[in-house]
């Protein structure tokens, strides 16, 4: 049973919750949207649907050990991640011709982001090195969104409402992905409870949020065409 003193417990079911109805939210909404923007609503409803399921199984593992469910955390970001990532992808795709390398790079430096650091905060591996591993999976995400390939067909063949949603995700993927890192490196001295919330909120922020920017430039993109 949930304790409504346990703050962390509650933070899980309240974005469980929240994540079903963004699921809900872009699957109605996904009939407004034309074309390509369709597949992108769509891989947004898979994100939150996927981490719905996820928070309802990390409440119950919470609950029942107070501990932290890094088996399912990690299960839910190796799905949802590559999938946030693919849709740079799907933006771009939506207005020019790409290249499926570009597709692949960036799905390969997000799972090498995800798989070195599952084993570095599982103890698989030497933390630190887990963690630095991952850090150069994550920055070269970074720097393919704002210098690479990526980032010129945007700025060169973008419309307005994809370079908008292009924008706002990799301010999403560089500040709001950077809570992440930040809670790797503090978690040896923060403790589960707290390390906990902060992940939950980010990912409330940052999947969420994430799926609201596409639902704005697929809805704008569709209006500005009508």
């Amino acid at each position: 049973m949930l304790d409504m003193t346990d703050l962390v417990g509650v933070t899980f079911w309240i974005i469980s919750a929240a994540m079903v109805a963004a699921t809900y939210f872009f699957t109605v909404e996904r009939d407004r949207a034309e074309g390509k923007w369709k597949t992108s609503l769509t891989v947004a409803a898979l994100v939150t649907g996927i981490a719905a399921i996820h928070y309802f199984y990390m409440r119950g593992v919470w609950i029942d050990t107070q501990q932290s469910p890094i088996v399912f955390r990690y299960v839910d970001w190796l799905l949802t991640v590559p999938l946030q990532i693919v849709e740079f992808y799907l933006i771009l795709a939506a207005i020019a011709v790409v290249r499926a390398a570009l597709f692949w790079k960036l799905m390969i430096a997000s799972l090498v982001m995800l798989i070195f650091g599952f084993l570095g905060e599982a103890n698989l591996m030497n933390y630190w090195v887990g963690f630095i591993i991952g850090m150069a999976g994550w920055l070269y995400i970074i720097y393919e969104i704002f210098a690479g390939e990526a980032s010129q067909i945007s700025a060169a063949q973008g419309t307005e409402a994809s370079k908008t949603a292009f924008n706002a995700l990799r301010l999403i993927v560089t500040v709001g992905w950077a809570i992440y890192p930040i809670g790797y490196i503090v978690e040896p001295s923060m403790g589960a409870g707290a390390l906990n919330i902060v992940y939950n909120l980010a990912d409330f922020v940052n999947k969420i949020a994430f799926g609201v920017v596409i639902w704005v430039a697929a809805t704008s993109s569709s209006r500005s065409t009508a």
